[in-house]
């Protein structure tokens, strides 16, 4: 008679097998893809000879973040998708190039002017339109009225429902000097508010602020002001007139596992090794969207670190982020897994080994006596018949 618990079952094997891989995959750590990087052509005016090519570089984990958020639109809310501060860096070197607002705003067309017109939905962060390279008019409108926000500029989102069109509304001190027709403006809390057309191919011959299509003109327009956009983001694009170096980021845990209650020691290194640079560390659990953990400043040497106190019980990726300057593009780290074992179970654990360990050791004492017996019935069976028999 052979003992059930004496061996493993097939399935058991497998199970095992199974678990131990599907650990391995958990823990294992992940590279993020490379930055993206799009240039645009600039013109110094509407009607300029010098032009520019300006580089924006977005990193693979702020395109990730921005896309894991909620893209739910409620009662015409379009201004939460605006995100200024994400932006700000194209729109500071907008400013080195441009001397007055309509210029600024006129700049901004003609970035995005370059980008692909494709229908989409749902609605979008600027972030996504910029690396997805394409969109529609909401899409451009709203990338739009980020970068001249970002810029300091009075502006309002234009949504024409009946043409299901959208465009940005300008403030400007004065009425418009380089548009080549009559100005198409709507007046909003006592300012007039200039027509921004977002969509069209041709950036060095594309709409100018005040410009109109015909077929939209003297359309009506529900005015969305931007009371909800985002005031701060936990990371930004990198913009450049010249190519930006390619740059990296390190990080490293204390550990991978750890008990909760315990803190957690993330650090690393910037390379190249820039002093007062702001790090971004992110964090998301199974299921849930990037979130930001902390921001971290280097040292004079590059390098970083925090402590992360006591961190909640789950399975939690963990990476750094820089998001990059003029010089150097932005550079993800390394993501890490980390997993975090309530105390609660680790005591229950303990009690569940120690019942495993008396089980194990009646089951060994049971299998002893059990082949005792055995043995000793076999003997007696031969001596009792000879061997003829």
């Amino acid at each position: 008679m052979v003992n059930c618990m004496s061996l493993p079952s097939r399935h058991q094997k497998i199970l095992v097998a199974s678990l131990f891989i599907s650990l391995l995959l958990l823990l294992s750590n992940s590279c993020l893809a490379a930055t993206h990087k799009y240039s645009y052509e600039l013109l110094d005016s509407p009607d300029g000879s010098t032009s520019y090519r300006l580089t924006v570089s977005v990193t693979e984990t702020l395109y990730e973040y921005y896309s894991s958020q909620n893209h739910n639109l409620y009662s015409y809310d379009f201004s939460k998708f605006v995100t200024p501060d994400a932006l700000k860096p194209v729109a500071d070197d907008l400013w080195s190039i441009y001397s007055n607002e309509e210029e600024f705003a006129n700049g901004v067309l003609m970035i995005l002017h370059q980008i692909p017109y494709v229908e989409s939905d749902p609605q979008k962060y600027p972030i996504e339109t910029i690396v997805e390279n394409e969109g529609d008019c909401d899409l451009f409108s709203i990338v739009a009225a980020s970068i001249m926000k970002a810029g300091g500029l009075d502006v309002v989102l234009l949504l024409l429902e009946y043409q299901d069109h959208m465009l940005v509304g300008v403030h400007l001190p004065e009425s418009p000097k380089d548009a080549r027709s009559q100005v198409y403006l709507y007046k909003h809390e006592g300012k007039k508010y200039y027509v921004a057309e977002t969509t069209g191919g041709n950036w060095e011959n594309g709409w100018r602020v005040g410009e109109c299509p015909e077929i939209l003109r003297k359309s009506a327009a529900k005015i969305i002001p931007l009371t909800n956009y985002e005031r701060t983001s936990p990371g930004q694009v990198s913009s450049s007139y010249s190519i930006p170096d390619s740059s990296a980021i390190y990080m490293s845990l204390s550990t991978n596992f750890a008990v909760s209650q315990n803190d957690v020691e993330i650090s690393g290194s910037l390379s190249p090794s820039l002093a007062e640079e702001t790090v971004t560390l992110y964090i998301s659990s199974l299921g849930s969207p990037l979130v930001m953990l902390a921001t971290v400043v280097t040292d004079s040497n590059g390098q970083y670190s925090h402590i992360w106190h006591s961190p909640p019980g789950g399975i939690y990726s963990v990476r750094a982020n820089w998001s990059g300057d003029e010089d150097y593009s932005g550079a993800d780290s390394t993501t890490f897994r980390l997993v975090v074992i309530p105390s609660e179970l680790v005591m229950v654990g303990v009690i569940l080994v120690f019942f495993l360990v008396i089980l194990l050791i009646v089951t060994l004492a049971t299998r002893g006596k059990t082949s005792e017996k055995q043995e000793t019935f076999e003997e007696w069976d031969f001596a009792d018949y000879p061997e003829d028999f």
